[in-house]
């Protein structure tokens, strides 16, 4: 009884520490922007200006590469992604180039990719880099002649639901582009935001006491790319159930008209990203307060914001943007929450050790097992590497590794459900199933290279799997044309 009670203590200790450190460390200066700008996206941007590069009807050359050059030049992870995805396909994208972009944005993450160079080695970066953007391709492809009416009736939805849309402002624009530099400034690693220009110390015992608590209230082993719930952490933690609070009173109904609430939530959203962007060091009787160019350029670009937000933007644009941010915050927080939540318990019954013994060798099999750690083993954009680093001293092949570095950012179990709710859950699981077929063939054609294999032979066999593909879909897309002619004969 006593091992039972100890082994379910364990898994909740598992679930709750994963869930405390991804909302306080991961979820506020990139996916609170990310919805900002989903709704922004949604209210503001005409369907027209989505569907020039990415409808339906937009040419292949034009709307897939588009899509993957999207997710590069974002750099987003893979929580920031889905919101972005959501507002893109909900203002009329295509399911193909929305699918592109949901698999390369975080698959090719720019600090991910740099991180992964070197700790892990270029060659494996660049693979992944090359890969996604394949194989993100294909896959975009392949969904969007699966579910061909499907994307055609979302089509047509879309036109019924922003019909009459004038074009887009140039003060919404700048709002929008004003939300991407925050998103940047919160997210970007380099040396002119992380440098620290001026610090203040104050007296506080309180803040280490409160860390060093939580400490030992939820333990983590950095070893394993665990994370602790810090002091300021917590008091995010807190400020994030103030924001829902107040904006179900204000945001809930806000079609009826603005309220108090209304101002006091978006306010709360400001105040919080701010505290995010501050650098908090406790030590033995006091607390350091780092002000780095994150947190002036955080400062700078929530100042521009709550200037514009009542004062440039039309009511209407204000309502809207206001409100579509609350729905897709709705849709999507409370799934993350379950799904970082489960895989923080997962975590807890896999064992590395299996890793050796399953992953070993570049096998399909091995790369298949190296695409199901990315699912319960997902850990935050450049957490990643570092296990990845560990994963390969635990004696995993290099292939199942890119596989896993592959799909880590696309099937985490969180993503899975999200991606469900906005898609539908068939279209979400057929996505899932061929993002672990291309996940294992991409881990396999970099393992036969690291084995030894020519750049030639591991080219013939990536064209041979992609016209194999084309040749599967060409028959199936065949006798649906013949199955029409013969229903049209019998008639």
């Amino acid at each position: 009884m006593n091992i039972t009670f100890e082994f379910i203590v364990r898994l909740f200790n598992g679930g709750i520490g994963n869930l405390a450190a991804y909302l306080a460390a991961h979820v506020l200066l990139c996916l609170l922007p990310a919805f900002l700008i989903a709704g922004a996206m949604s209210a503001m941007i005409p369907k027209e200006v989505v569907t020039r590069y990415l409808g339906r009807n937009t040419p292949k050359y034009i709307s897939y590469p588009a899509a993957a050059a999207a997710g590069f030049l974002l750099a987003v992870c893979s929580c920031t992604v889905i919101p972005l995805f959501a507002g893109i396909y909900k203002k009329g994208a295509g399911l193909g180039p929305a699918i592109t972009f949901l698999f390369v944005a975080p698959a090719v993450n720019i600090l991910a990719l740099t991180y992964t160079g070197t700790v892990i080695g270029m060659d494996l970066a660049i693979a992944r880099l090359v890969l996604s953007i394949a194989f993100g391709i294909g896959v975009g492809i392949i969904m969007a002649l699966i579910f061909r009416k499907e994307d055609a009736a979302h089509d047509k939805a879309t036109d019924a639901m922003f019909a009459g849309q004038a074009a887009m402002r140039r003060t919404s624009m700048i709002f929008l582009l004003i939300l991407v530099v925050l998103l940047i400034f919160g997210t970007l690693q380099i040396d002119l935001l992380k440098t620290t220009y001026f610090q203040v110390d104050l007296s506080v015992g309180w803040v280490n006491n409160l860390q060093e608590y939580l400490f030992n209230l939820v333990p983590f082993d950095p070893a394993k790319g665990e994370e602790g719930v810090t002091a300021q952490g917590a008091i995010l933690i807190g400020m994030l159930v103030l924001i829902g609070l107040t904006a179900w009173r204000g945001l809930e109904k806000i079609h009826d008209g603005f309220n108090a609430w209304t101002w006091v939530s978006t306010g709360l959203v400001g105040l919080t990203l701010l505290i995010a962007a501050l650098g908090v060091s406790p030590y033995p009787g006091g607390v350091a307060f780092q002000f780095t160019g994150k947190f002036i350029g955080v400062l700078l670009s929530i100042f521009l914001l709550g200037w514009m937000l009542p004062t440039q933007l039309t009511q209407d644009e204000t309502r809207d943007f206001l409100w579509e941010t609350w729905r897709f915050i709705k849709q999507i927080f409370p799934l993350l929450i379950v799904g970082v939540f489960a895989v923080g318990m997962i975590r807890e019954l896999i064992k590395p050790e299996w890793i050796q013994a399953i992953a070993g060798e570049n096998t399909l099999l091995g790369n298949f097992f190296g695409v199901v750690f990315g699912v319960f083993m997902y850990f935050p954009t450049l957490v990643e590497v570092p296990i990845a680093q560990m994963f390969l001293q635990l004696g995993m092949h290099r292939g199942p590794l890119l596989a896993y570095l592959i799909s880590d950012p696309e099937l985490s179990l969180q993503s899975i459900l999200i991606t469900a709710s906005i898609i539908g859950r068939k279209k979400a699981w057929v996505y899932v199933g061929w993002v672990a077929v291309f996940s294992t063939a991409a881990g396999w054609l970099y393992g036969l290279w690291v084995n030894g294999a020519g750049l030639e032979v591991v080219s013939i066999y990536l064209v041979l799997f992609f016209s194999l593909l084309a040749g599967l879909f060409w028959l199936i897309d065949k006798r649906i044309f013949n199955n029409r002619n013969d229903a049209k004969t019998n008639q």
